[in-house]
């Protein structure tokens, strides 16, 4: 059986001009191409400022809808650190979501331990991806919930 994630560990270098591609791609057709990829749950583009750059920067994200909000995984692969956007929206916490092709202000809150522990299961559900993840780490995953804003 082949395992993607140690190839995706070896990967990292392509990675990152391919996730660049993906955005630009799911950006000029407005989501059309890019929020699915066959076998993946939904992806949206967070717009975030990085924590001490100030630069921005956007990440493609698989999401779960929970009620009008949507949840975000801080798994980065199971690796042994967060991903830079979760530090980045610590720091910056009201940033720009796009959703195939609505813009959406959101704010990003970080579930406390007592939410994770309810939300965890409907999480490692909706994408085993993330249940993975979190065998290959001894970190807990954080989860941030993005809250659209009014206005």
């Amino acid at each position: 059986m082949v395992d993607f994630l140690k190839i995706a560990d070896l990967s990292w270098p392509v990675l990152k001009p391919v996730f660049r591609g993906h955005v630009a791609v799911y950006r000029a057709t407005g989501g059309r191409i890019g929020r699915r990829i066959p076998g993946t749950p939904p992806m949206l583009l967070l717009d975030h400022v990085g924590a001490k750059s100030g630069a921005k920067r956007t990440s493609p994200l698989v999401y779960m809808p929970v009620g009008e909000d949507f949840v975000i995984v801080a798994a980065k692969g199971g690796y042994p650190g967060n991903p830079d956007w979760l530090y980045n929206l610590r720091a910056h916490p009201d940033v720009d979501a796009q959703i195939g092709a609505r813009r959406v202000q959101v704010h990003a809150r970080e579930l406390d331990a007592e939410e994770r522990s309810q939300l965890w299961p409907a999480a490692a559900e909706y994408n085993s991806q993330w249940r993975r993840y979190q065998r290959r780490t001894d970190r807990t995953i954080p989860l941030v919930v993005l809250e659209p804003q009014s206005g």
